[in-house]
């Protein structure tokens, strides 16, 4: 049986139904947003309120950002069974979320480092000058961290044409210029209102247009324009 030649209208036709094919199948829950967007606002929080009533919790309120990576893993694999076609676009999306996990690990690990540099030098100096430095690390470490949650939030917005995280990732870059400029209490608060708006929110919105998109009668979250 020969094969038929498709002429060039037959052709695109074809495309675009393997095109319109692959989009209908993507969907986004948005639980791995909204659980994000909820750990980091508590996490700043409740660091916040640490710093203004001056008691410290027993351990470290952001080991929670550690304990969340294992639900991420279950709703990762729940959601990659549910699609029926993986494109291209969401291997790239998979892959930028993986490199910002790498990223923020990375970058916990050197803040760290620093830190415990920055711990010895600062007692040497107190001991020897009588008084501690009056440059704090610590007060630097906001933008570092609102620059990186700004980058993929940004790419996936504007790739999914998803203007709440579009938006969101612009407002974390715009918090991580403020927050040069401010307090560590304000680096917080900023930082806890950039997770509510860059990861929360959207998520919601994902959620809701996720239980219309399976009842048959919307467009998965994702391509929201």
């Amino acid at each position: 049986m020969e094969d038929k030649n498709l002429s060039g209208k037959e052709s695109l036709e074809l495309i675009t139904q393997m095109i319109n094919r692959a989009k209908n199948s993507y969907h986004d829950t948005g639980i791995g947003a909204m659980m994000w967007g909820a750990v980091i606002t508590i996490c700043s929080l409740v660091r916040l309120s640490e710093i203004h009533f001056g008691y410290r919790l027993p351990f470290d309120i952001y080991l929670l950002t550690l304990a969340a990576i294992i639900p991420q893993i279950i709703i990762s694999i729940k959601e990659k069974k549910e699609r029926k076609v993986k494109s291209y676009d969401d291997a790239f999306i998979d892959y930028l979320w993986l490199g910002f996990g790498i990223s923020i690990f990375l970058l916990i690990h050197i803040c760290n480092i620093i830190f415990n540099e920055w711990g010895v030098w600062a007692d040497a100096q107190t001991t020897v000058a009588g008084n501690k430095g009056v440059f704090s690390f610590y007060e630097f470490v906001a933008p570092l961290f609102l620059m990186l949650y700004g980058m993929p939030t940004f790419v996936t917005g504007a790739a999914c044409k998803f203007k709440p995280m579009l938006w969101g990732g612009l407002l974390c870059w715009a918090c991580s210029i403020a927050t040069v400029y401010t307090s560590i209490k304000l680096d917080l608060l900023l930082t806890a209102l950039s997770a509510l708006f860059a990861w929360f929110i959207p998520g919601l919105l994902m959620e809701k247009e996720y239980r219309i998109y399976k009842k048959g009668t919307g467009s998965p979250a994702c391509l929201m324009n």
